[in-house]
């Protein structure tokens, strides 16, 4: 698998920890191993951290578990600040940051579960993808 850079959105890392079944949860061991690297912004991985304490439960994660997931992540990503917003612009506002990071970090690449709301991102050479479909361009 060759290394490949990309904005991994909150509900492929919900659904790889979820899961050990799916092609989210392969995307995560790839991220682990360092095939795949994320690149990451502040306010994503407060998006990653408010979502993984709300559902700490139905994840079975505990606190400590919680910091290592985070800790993971930072180690493994390029960090990316963001200086230029181009808000709104796509369909569901709450995915602008991720196509902003995308941007800003010169990824050309979101893997998500929701393709549909990355339809605009094109304008910027930015796709999106499932996770299965990562996987499958690495192959």
């Amino acid at each position: 698998m060759a290394r490949v850079r990309v904005v991994l959105d909150t509900n492929v890392l919900y659904a790889g920890l979820y899961s050990k079944g799916g092609a989210s949860h392969r995307v995560l061991r790839a991220i682990e191993r360092g095939a795949i690297r994320t690149v990451l912004s502040i306010p994503l991985l407060f998006e990653y951290e408010e979502l993984l304490r709300r559902r700490q439960d139905e994840l079975g994660l505990t606190d400590v578990d919680i910091e290592e997931v985070l800790d993971g992540l930072c180690a493994r990503a390029r960090h990316q600040q963001i200086y230029f917003l181009w808000r709104p612009y796509l369909a569901d506002p709450k995915d602008d940051h991720l196509l902003e990071l995308a941007v800003a970090s010169g990824t050309r690449t979101v893997v998500t579960h929701n393709t549909k709301h990355f339809r605009e991102a094109t304008t910027f050479g930015v796709r999106a993808v499932t996770p299965r479909q990562l996987l499958e361009d690495l192959l």
